[in-house]
């Protein structure tokens, strides 16, 4: 018996997976065959690949993220978290933005929550820290960096100043080599316009904890993204990590010891740690465990994918996992989707299997680097072709035609117009002028104005 009308597909987040799978399902459906409800605390999917061009400008914020609503206009969409789910009663509980917490029926379940920052207990981290795992959070960086140089350019502090212009980034992967390479490269053009501060006056510091850089593209090329950002000026740590970061005194094991107001951390993800609260069986790392089919295993009315799923990669052989990459969260979403409308008939679902095609990382306008693979022929390229390959690859990748044009038309007018250097810090507390225009005068600063006026008529 079914828990509504229809049958329910509940699709447990709205990130990449969540979309393309829901979008998928949505496609193959016939006509009022299920209800589709896609339930996700933001409004809205951000594509995290453009996440370092967004916070170096080169991309608009709005045009990173895509509208839950617009792109999946046949699905239920609900802006809230899913806090538990009753596998006996096939029940979620939803908690939206703002009310009471309310119970929804379903009959198949997608579970897309993605990942999080993986963060340990380091003191002063979650005081100074900025992450980046969402389009909130490279916003903010832009305008962190560049509300630093304004301080820099107008204080006489030296203490001050040296401390506004040092950044460090922690993490010397996809997202930590991306991010500090963008961000470098904006702060660059940026200082062109004060002139009281030079690239050289700043300092750009990469901690990670591994041996290299960039290991999803391969030694070599990893080594050449090191010398490489190594030659722009940016200090890089490896085999070390950082101890503390107490109100910005950045101290590192290997005995390093910095003050900084820009602290990056972007030293990996683990899964979504609501997944604990959703009685699914979990790998040891904290993973939805799944078949190669995408159901989760001991059930057949659940599927995960996506980095919050732990996924055997057919491709490479018994016991290896897929990497969490768009690469793969767009093919396993498309087969999740397939899979569900098959488990909804009564037909035999489909394994996945994918083979890795390589990796691209931007370091930069005009520098990057890619490993492209056809067949056991791997290509090797760094530079500006790179840089090519990777604009072009998630630009195609990018969810819907719509975005896909924004995109190109971001970069096709970074081509002739310069970068804008504006620093938006208010917009994080836009209230804040209003208030103090509005907030009622304290009695005390009331009568000190009252003495005041009395006193300057009186002379």
């Amino acid at each position: 018996m079914s828990t509504t009308e229809r049958p329910r597909i509940l699709v447990v987040g709205g990130g990449y997976v969540g979309l393309y799978a829901a979008r998928r399902i949505l496609k193959k459906m016939r006509y009022g065959e299920a209800t589709v409800t896609v339930v996700d605390p933001r409004s809205y999917m951000t594509y995290q690949p453009f996440l370092p061009e967004a916070a170096a400008g080169s991309i608009s914020p709005r045009h990173v993220v895509v509208p839950l609503r617009r792109v999946l206009p046949k699905a239920e969409v609900l802006t809230g978290r899913v806090t538990t789910i009753d596998q006996d009663r096939k029940v979620a509980t939803v908690q939206p933005l703002v009310g009471e917490a309310y119970e929804l029926p379903f009959d198949y379940l997608v579970i897309a929550l993605g990942a999080v920052s993986r963060t340990f207990p380091i003191p002063g981290l979650a005081e100074n820290g900025i992450g980046m795992k969402g389009i909130e959070e490279a916003i903010g960086l832009r305008n962190h960096v560049l509300e630093q140089l304004d301080k820099a350019d107008s204080t006489t502090d030296e203490e001050i100043r040296r401390k506004a212009l040092t950044f460090v980034f922690v993490g010397g992967g996809f997202a930590g080599a991306e991010t500090i390479g963008e961000v470098e490269d904006m702060a660059r053009d940026a200082a062109k316009y004060y002139p009281n501060v030079k690239r050289e006056d700043m300092r750009f510091i990469l901690v990670d904890a591994a041996d290299k850089i960039l290991p999803e593209v391969g030694p070599k090329l990893g080594q050449w993204g090191l010398e490489h950002l190594q030659k722009r000026g940016v200090e890089v740590y490896l085999g070390t990590s950082m101890d503390s970061c107490v109100d910005g005194h950045v101290v590192l094991k290997n005995g390093l010891e910095v003050d900084s107001s820009t602290i990056v951390w972007t030293a990996g993800v683990k899964p979504n740690p609501a997944l604990a609260r959703f009685g699914l069986p979990l790998g040891p790392r904290g993973h939805v465990d799944t078949a190669a089919t995408l159901q989760v295993q001991g059930t057949d009315y659940i599927w995960a994918a996506g980095d919050n799923a732990q996924v055997p990669d057919l491709a490479v052989g018994e016991g290896a996992w897929c990497p969490p990459n768009a690469q793969h969260a767009l093919r396993q979403a498309k087969v999740l989707g397939d899979n569900v409308i098959s488990g909804m008939r009564g037909f035999p679902q489909r394994e996945y299997k994918h083979a890795n095609k390589g990796a691209v990382a931007g370091l930069g306008l005009h520098k990057g680097v890619a490993m492209i693979v056809f067949g056991k022929t791997k290509i090797k390229l760094k530079g500006r072709l790179a840089w090519y390959m990777h604009r072009g690859y998630h630009g195609m990748a990018m969810p819907t035609f719509n975005r896909k044009i924004r995109v190109f038309a971001d970069w096709t007018l970074g081509m002739f117009l310069k970068r804008e250097v504006v620093s938006l810090g208010a917009i994080e507390n836009p209230r804040e002028e209003f208030y103090e225009a509005a907030a009622p005068v304290s009695a005390a600063a009331a009568k000190k104005a009252e003495n005041t006026a009395e006193k300057a008529k009186a002379s």
